[in-house]
């Protein structure tokens, strides 16, 4: 889990209006930044099946919103992924 300051900081720069911070976009990139941190976590720590079953959760929650994100605002979705620099290489022309 981020501390409050670097969450704060990325419900700052996510935010569609002050005072957003559970907007579809804020949350997709919480759980980034979540599941960054894990990740490192988990380079260090192969050894930590509960972090791994975490980081599998926090990924189902991040695809799961990732695809409402597109099903209700595909351009949305298309400049959120790009900025976070998730999901490369699997959008679908329209």
């Amino acid at each position: 889990m981020p501390d409050k300051s670097k969450k704060a900081e990325v419900i700052q720069n996510y935010a569609t209006t002050s005072g957003d911070t559970g907007s579809t976009t804020v949350q997709i990139a919480i759980l980034t930044e979540r599941i960054n941190n894990l990740s490192r976590h988990l380079g260090e720590n192969r050894k930590d099946k509960h972090g791994q079953r975490g980081l599998q959760l926090l990924n189902g929650q991040r695809r799961r919103l990732l695809k409402y994100l597109e099903r209700t605002d595909y351009e949305g979705y298309i400049a959120l992924t790009d900025r976070l620099g998730i999901r490369r290489g699997q959008r679908i022309v329209r």
